[in-house]
């Protein structure tokens, strides 16, 4: 028996691990849709704020709230890849095991 084929959980722990990585550095192209739609509506309000002469202090924290959302939700998403992928490597050095148990030799 090889090793356990964990590239594909592999290839997605480093997705999201890149994802998380912009979100923290202020990109929004990580943002899924309903995300992106909070930003723009709230990027509209503070520019309408703006430019009547007010303040966009409630549009500026809904952007750094929706940027903790996914900052959350990123973070949620890889740990459950970890323990998916540990899962994986546990099933397989359990039927190694056992297949080394009812061996002859």
């Amino acid at each position: 028996m090889g090793k356990p084929d964990t590239r594909s959980i592999d290839r997605e722990i480093s997705k999201t691990t890149r994802k998380l990585e912009a979100v923290r550095r202020g990109e929004t192209w990580p943002f899924n849709s309903a995300e992106r739609r909070a930003v723009i509506g709230a990027l509209a309000g503070g520019s309408y704020r703006v430019l009547r002469g007010k303040s966009a202090a409630r549009q500026e924290n809904r952007l750094e709230s929706l940027s903790e959302q996914a900052v959350t939700r990123l973070t949620a998403e890889l740990t459950a890849l970890h323990i998916e992928r540990a899962r994986i490597v546990r099933e397989h050095a359990t039927a190694k095991a056992a297949k080394k148990s009812s061996g002859w030799w």
